[in-house]
Parts: C-alpha cells; sequence; structure tokens
C-alpha cells in the first residue's frame, strides 16, 4: 500500500476513535443508576443526593435511584461501592466522616483514596459553634478562656464518637491549648436537643439546623467553623478570625464512583453533576440549606479527599483516638 494511503487509513482510524469515546460517553447511560448514601434518609448527605439526582435523572432520561446505607460511619455503604462494577452504574455519596475521619479512626475494608473514582467535589457546608444562652462565652475567645480557668469542666454536645462535630470540637481544644469535657449523642438531633435545653455549653453543629435557633435566641452563635464566612451569616466570624488561624472543618460532599471507572464516564458524570447543581433551582435550593458548590475537577476531587485523610489522621494520632475508645 503506498504511504500516502498508509497515512490517510491511519488518519481516518485516529479520528474514529477520537469520536469513539466522547460517543461512548454520550451513549451512557442506558439504564437506572445507583446512587449509594452513607447515611439514613433526612440530613445533609441524603438531601443532595436526593436534589441533584432527581435533576441528574432528568438530563440522562434514566433513573438515578437513591439507595440509603447508614451505618459504621459511611463503612457499609463504602464497601458495597468500592466492590460494584465499575460501569457507571453504582455511585457514592462520600462525605467527611466515609472519606476522612473514619478511615483515620477504624480499619476499613477498603481504600478511601484508591478503591474509588473521584468524579467531583460537589459541595460543602460549615459547622456553626453554638452555644447555650445561660453560657457566659460569646466568642470563641471566652469559650477557650473558659475551658482554660475550668480545665475539663466545659461540655460539649456531639453526634457521636468520630463524628465530624465531635472532631471539630477535638481540633478546637488542641489548637488553643485547653480542655473540654465530650458529652456524645447518638446522632445530630440529640445532640441539639441537649444543647437547647442547657445540658452542655457549646456544639458545633450545622448550619441548617442551627439557624433557626440561633435566630429566636434560643442558642447563640459563636463562630463558623470553615476559612472564610457563610454566605448565609457573612456577619457570623471564623473560628480562625476568633484567634485560631488555620482552623478549618466542615461537612462536605463528594460523588465518586468504583475504582477503575471509564475516563469517558467519569467526563460525562461530571459535566452532568455541575451542570445539575448549577441549575437556578437546584443552586437556590442547596442555598437556602447552607451548601457552597464546590464543582471541581476530578484529580482536585481526589487531592482533597488526599488532604482530608492526611488531616484527621494527624489529629486522630495526637489525641490518641481510636474507634474502641470513647
Amino acid at each position: 500500500m503506498p504511504f500516502g494511503a498508509i497515512a490517510t487509513v491511519v488518519t481516518v482510524a485516529a479520528a474514529w476513535l477520537a469520536a469513539a469515546l466522547p460517543l461512548h460517553a454520550q451513549s451512557y447511560p442506558t439504564r437506572p443508576i445507583r446512587l449509594i448514601i452513607p447515611l439514613p434518609p433526612g440530613g445533609g448527605a441524603d438531601f443532595i443526593g436526593r436534589v441533584v439526582g432527581q435533576k441528574l435523572s432528568e438530563q440522562f432520561g434514566q433513573p438515578v435511584v437513591a439507595d440509603n446505607r447508614g451505618g459504621a460511619s459511611g463503612a457499609i455503604a463504602g464497601e458495597l461501592a468500592a466492590r460494584a462494577a465499575p460501569d457507571g452504574y453504582t455511585l457514592f455519596l462520600a462525605y467527611a466522616a466515609s472519606h476522612g475521619i473514619n478511615p483515620a479512626m477504624s480499619k476499613l475494608p477498603y481504600d478511601a483514596l484508591n478503591d474509588f473514582t473521584a468524579i467531583t467535589h460537589m459541595a460543602s457546608s460549615q459547622n456553626v459553634v453554638t452555644s447555650h444562652p445561660s453560657f457566659a462565652a460569646r466568642s470563641i475567645k471566652e469559650l477557650v478562656a473558659a475551658a482554660r480557668a475550668k480545665p475539663g469542666q466545659i461540655t460539649y454536645a456531639s453526634a457521636g464518637f468520630g463524628s465530624s462535630t465531635h472532631l471539630s470540637a477535638v481540633l478546637l481544644g488542641q489548637m488553643s491549648g485547653v480542655t473540654f469535657n465530650h458529652v456524645p449523642h447518638k446522632g445530630a438531633g440529640p445532640a441539639l436537643i441537649d444543647l437547647l435545653g442547657g445540658h452542655v455549653h457549646f456544639a458545633f453543629s450545622s448550619l441548617p439546623a442551627a439557624l433557626p435557633h440561633t435566630r429566636t435566641g434560643k442558642l447563640r452563635a459563636l463562630a463558623v467553623s470553615g476559612l472564610k464566612r457563610s454566605s448565609i451569616v457573612p456577619d457570623l466570624p471564623t473560628v480562625a478570625e476568633g484567634g485560631l488561624p488555620g482552623f478549618d472543618t466542615n461537612q462536605w460532599y463528594a460523588l465518586l464512583g468504583p475504582a477503575k471507572l471509564p475516563t469517558p464516564i467519569v467526563k460525562r458524570l461530571h459535566d452532568e453533576t455541575l451542570r445539575a447543581m448549577n441549575v437556578p433551582d437546584v443552586r437556590a435550593r442547596l442555598d437556602q440549606q447552607g451548601f457552597e458548590i464546590e464543582g471541581s475537577t476530578p484529580e482536585a476531587c481526589r487531592e482533597y479527599i488526599r488532604s482530608e485523610l492526611a488531616k484527621w489522621a494527624k489529629l486522630v494520632v495526637a489525641a490518641g483516638l481510636t474507634a474502641d475508645r470513647p
């Protein structure tokens, strides 16, 4: 075959292959997608999973079915997702506990980084440090001063041992050099009830759950937990502004698939998820619940998870925490 003919064949073949990958992605999905949510119905993960999942269903023309598998801080659901076929029909809604805190606390049946394919860091929401009005502290500096004056006597409620609200308070104590008294609960709801009843001094609570009570004066908001102020309560300072530079804890949510998920499917899921989250009615619903849309690239999502794993592992080791030691 003449060289020119060979070159033509090679060029055509290359063009066909280049076109085939996007075509493959465009044909996906052809059947329902299961979105595994590692928490029971209700709460931040379930809310964002169902709201965005519903919009993805419309965009794909295929159902995105929420499958709530709570328990073990996301480990049960995480194992199920990690062992699924990498075909794009089983996705996982990772969050701060399943892919940040829990791997640092426990030996898990999966590798939180290498047994998954990152698609996008969907959104984050800040916690807010709230106190009962009977407690004199009105700022992070005053809270730390009270704990320094009465070591181990200032109590805080959490959603449970190893939860984000627990380790946020541990980090606060470590960075400020004080000791707080931990009162764990079986969930964020009971913790908030205990705080509202004045049985503990303070707690890290989610913005959506705490704001109705701070607005009525039943609770006092001291600070938000992220590096920047929240757009929901812009007048409320950050913990970092309260004298602890670099303090940063939040609730975050990422869309993952099993390891070795094909690149064309990752791209399609990434693009469609960002498109769904930025539809005006979806964005408005997320804004109302205190979510800040992130919409990262798959590479940035993977690096964010890596940084979260390192941060919490360092804290757990420094604090001497393990899953069997409350």
